[in-house]
């Protein structure tokens, strides 16, 4: 079998999509809990950091995650919603922390929800 060299998407495609997805870059931003000018910069080619790579990564994953479940109207509430599956912690505070198996375990029990 032969693989292929795999080639992440870049951070400002990323941010161009997100922020598409939540309104502006100035939401996208809050949610990521960074000066908007840190996001301007990225979107123009601007170094990043990694733990902000890493939220970044994040967020994408669970935008993604949460429009196979929920119309885009419901991704914010979901965000910033206190959740019982995090102990009542909201998940932009968890992305933030950048903790990815509490948050992919909060979205698996929501997807149990939205099937069952």
């Amino acid at each position: 079998m032969r693989y292929r060299e795999l080639m992440p998407v870049a951070a400002r495609q990323k941010i161009v999509a997100l922020s598409d997805d939540l309104g502006s870059r100035r939401r996208l931003a809050e949610v990521l809990g960074v000066n908007p000018s840190q996001v301007s910069r990225w979107a123009q080619g601007g170094g990043m950091d990694p733990e902000n790579a890493e939220r970044l990564d994040l967020l994408e994953l669970v935008m993604s995650a949460l429009a196979r479940l929920y119309e885009p109207e419901v991704f914010e509430d979901w965000l910033l919603g206190v959740n019982p599956h995090l102990g009542d912690r909201r998940p932009v505070d968890v992305i933030r922390s950048r903790d990815l198996e509490s948050v992919l375990k909060a979205l698996r029990a929501e997807q149990g929800l939205a099937y069952s």
